[in-house]
């Protein structure tokens, strides 16, 4: 075997998850990826996905492993090279990232018994949420929602009272590659550029208007988990945001979009980061 191979993964083997330990020392490629196919919960307390030429996609983390790994994945997976019995089977499949598209294994079911339930957003750690809906949860703001103004106009600022802190979300930068009619909207992008933003602490009436702000019923934004480091040192985990499901070249975005993200961030973020962007609007034609 080669000294490195690439693998997708999907549900107890993503970042923060019970059997991700197996994983350790591997290098994290792509932590928003996904590949077409269809996911399912298997009521064992772990998904499984079978592949699919079809619309549907399953949604996780891109890693570089060790050959050795394997070993230790297959015994996981139930998997044995060859064998027509196997619980999972090992297949490469082409990966897509903000970066482009991968070759990759990824482990997909062998048994029909196991696709219990659908799992028709395609993303596990997203259906956990929705079936605990927990009393509170962090939520990362980097764009318009760390202004307060359009949640007061929507009756919706007792949602985001509680500011637990302001950091960075490192590995992504922000660009305005959503297409709205007037212009673009802000997103993280996987690049490793830094991008900072508030950290809210929220109930979770306050997930389901962002929910409904961000299009992700729409098909717009979908809800993703990452890791914020704080400006006091801290590091919080499994933080809500959203990233955009279809990303276009990136366009100015309307004036008024533009004052809401410059209005939130100003002397909330870092001097730097806020005059970065300042230019950024600058460089894509707009007169602030």
């Amino acid at each position: 075997m080669s000294d490195k191979y690439k693998l997708f993964v999907y549900g107890t083997l993503r970042k923060h998850e019970q059997n991700h330990f197996l994983l350790e020392g591997s290098r994290c490629l792509a932590q928003q990826a996904w590949v077409y196919g269809e996911l399912f919960d298997t009521g064992l307390g772990y998904p499984t996905m079978k592949g699919s030429h079809l619309e549907n996609k399953v949604y996780g983390e891109l890693y570089e492993i060790n050959p050795e790994q394997f070993k230790e994945l297959d015994e996981l997976e139930d998997y044995i090279p060859g064998d027509r019995d196997n619980l999972y089977n090992r297949i490469e499949q082409e990966i897509h990232t903000d970066s482009g598209i991968e070759h990759a294994f990824v482990y997909v079911s062998n048994r029909d018994d196991l696709l219990v339930k659908p799992i028709v957003h395609g993303d596990w750690k997203l259906n956990r949420l929705l079936e605990r809906k927990p009393d509170k949860i962090f939520y990362f703001a980097y764009g318009s929602c760390m202004d307060m103004e359009r949640f007061k106009a929507a009756k919706a600022d007792q949602y985001f009272r509680t500011i637990r802190g302001v950091g960075m979300l490192k590995g992504y930068s922000m660009k305005y590659v959503f297409p709205g009619v007037d212009g673009g909207r802000a997103d993280i992008v996987e690049n490793g550029g830094e991008t900072e933003g508030i950290l809210y602490e929220i109930p979770y009436d306050g997930v389901e208007y962002l929910f409904q702000r961000e299009g992700f019923y729409g098909g717009w934004y979908r809800p993703v988990f990452v890791d914020i480091d704080l400006f006091d040192g801290r590091r919080i985990t499994n933080v809500l945001t959203f990233h955009v499901y279809n990303k276009k070249e990136e366009i100015a975005p309307p004036l008024h979009y533009a004052a809401e993200i410059l209005r939130g961030a100003k002397g909330r973020l870092s001097e730097k980061y806020f005059a970065q962007l300042e230019e950024q609007l600058k460089g894509l034609g707009l007169d602030i």
